[in-house]
């Protein structure tokens, strides 16, 4: 049986030249953090090469609907719940039976109701715009949104209480989009736009699924 000859002494690499090795996979992996990875992911270029090539312009958008989706989340959340009606008195237990029965039936009518509704949002040079759905956890809505006059970027997303937050996709330069919304938990689930053209655009969005409202929260 033949065994791989063992390499001499000679033949492994020295200290220093392991040392130089180590020395160059540094460098090379700070100028691809400097020049790619912080440009692209969060908008910082020290060297300006990030700018020169696009990568800085990426991560600018992605920093700023970042940023937008917290505002908005803090704004929900700032917003005070509305006051829970009290309950009629039960004078006795047939009118509590009736009661609950309309009650029942009335909220599994507005479950299985689909709503359906459109909106159109115009939005000028670097202008942005917000439209959310009130829905429940896996309640799904069919959507499909189209931009007149040029593209723009956006975030489909969802915040809710306890401080959740989610967000389904982003997307830039993009003339519309189309899918199925499912929400992940109860909360306001939707869309933010923003409008990078030098031109007014104008979004038509259709949505009709399971939601109790749709709104333009900005």
């Amino acid at each position: 049986m033949y065994n791989t000859d063992i390499p001499t002494r000679a033949e492994l690499p020295t200290t220093r030249q392991l040392l130089r090795s180590t020395a160059i996979a540094i460098v090379s992996a700070g100028v691809i953090l400097t020049t790619i990875v912080l440009p692209a992911e969060y908008a910082i270029d020290p060297t300006g090469i990030g700018k020169a090539i696009g990568l800085a312009e990426m991560g600018e958008i992605k920093t700023q609907l970042a940023a937008e989706a917290e505002s908005d989340r803090i704004k929900d959340e700032a917003r005070p719940a509305p006051a829970t009606p009290a309950a009629p008195d039960q004078r006795s237990s047939l009118l509590g039976s009736i009661f609950a029965e309309l009650v029942i039936g009335t909220a599994s009518a507005q479950k299985a109701a689909m709503k359906t509704e459109e909106t159109k949002v115009t939005l000028k040079p670097g202008e942005g715009a917000e439209v959310k759905l009130d829905m429940k956890k896996g309640a799904k809505a069919n959507f499909t949104w189209t931009v007149e006059g040029g593209v723009v970027n956006f975030d489909m997303h969802a915040d809710g209480a306890g401080q959740q937050s989610t967000s389904y996709e982003k997307g830039r330069a993009a003339p519309s989009q189309e899918g199925v919304l499912e929400a992940a938990f109860d909360g306001k689930h939707g869309w933010f736009w923003r409008n990078r053209g030098k031109a007014d655009v104008i979004v038509t969005l259709k949505v009709n699924g399971d939601f109790a409202a749709m709104k333009r929260v900005m």
